[in-house]
């Protein structure tokens, strides 16, 4: 099982977050394309990033931009949101090689993504989501964006896994079962996001255990809701969680947001999980 890092705020640079990993002695880090530094442009700039791996001996997974929407009922949006995913794929493709050289087998390299809920509206008594009222539509848009996908990645080993945020709604997981049966695609357990909505997504992602591939691990707790806390400052049983990561031979990100709460999470790794494991 190998542990990562995200991308980090603190740090401007690709070389501040690259040189961090190496110090932490972590494997990865996952690129989010929510930062400015990491659009679709600047990640196609692959001779940058193998070197910088190369020097460190470290590779990299891709987390896609948060605001994906790629049912949207605007074809101009929804279209542009398609052909990011087609570039990250083929800059995935170009960074493989780190993974076969640093990653000591692992498994498929993974691009994450998050279900975009859509808009709702609000009615005297109650929400209308949109992609609820027009479902037929909406995973029409999936059917399209699963076979495009299946296209792009074709026979690389590549996976996108979508990762649960603030609890799936009936018609996302519809949306994900559908995907689900291509082989492309698997499942991130964000065990942080999870603890901060009540486990409400524990029942779907356990039921679905065989298909998780990738692991967000930061600590959190339900009152108040909290999430991306350092390991060991919330209330989740990290050990079990880690368990069913390594039995999935998953890799997981230790999904901070602060350079010291990954530190924390890094000493936490080896005092309580990685000594264990010894």
């Amino acid at each position: 099982m190998e542990f990562g890092m995200p991308t980090l705020i603190e740090n401007r640079t690709l070389e501040e977050n690259v040189a961090l990993c190496r110090e932490l002695g972590l494997k990865f880090i996952e690129l989010n394309m929510n930062f400015p530094e990491y659009q679709t442009d600047r990640l196609e700039d692959t001779e940058t990033l193998l070197r910088l791996a190369e020097d460190a001996g470290i590779y990299y997974t891709i987390h896609l931009d948060e605001n994906l929407n790629i049912a949207d009922f605007n074809r101009l949006v929804s279209d542009a949101y398609l052909e990011t995913v087609r570039r990250s794929v083929e800059t995935a493709k170009k960074l493989l090689c780190l993974r076969d050289r640093y990653g000591a087998g692992s498994r498929a390299l993974t691009l994450n993504m998050h279900m975009h809920h859509g808009i709702f509206i609000t009615l005297p008594d109650r929400k209308v989501q949109m992609y609820d009222r027009d479902f037929d539509t909406y995973l029409q848009s999936f059917a399209r964006f699963r076979s495009l996908c299946g296209e792009w990645i074709g026979d690389s080993d590549i996976m996108i896994a979508v990762e649960n945020t603030d609890g799936f709604r009936d018609y996302e997981k519809k949306a994900i079962d559908f995907l689900l049966e291509s082989p492309k695609f698997g499942l991130t357990w964000d065990i942080g996001h999870s603890k901060a909505v009540k486990e409400k997504d524990v029942p779907f992602l356990t039921e679905r255990q065989g298909r998780l591939i990738h692991f967000h691990i930061h600590d959190g707790t339900e009152e108040p809701p909290k999430n991306h806390l350092g390991l060991g400052d919330g209330e989740i049983d990290l050990k079990a969680r880690l368990k069913l990561a390594e039995q999935r031979n998953a890799r997981c990100v230790l999904e901070t947001k602060t350079i010291a709460a990954l530190r924390q999470s890094v000493r936490w790794l080896h005092e309580n999980w990685q000594q264990e494991a010894k």
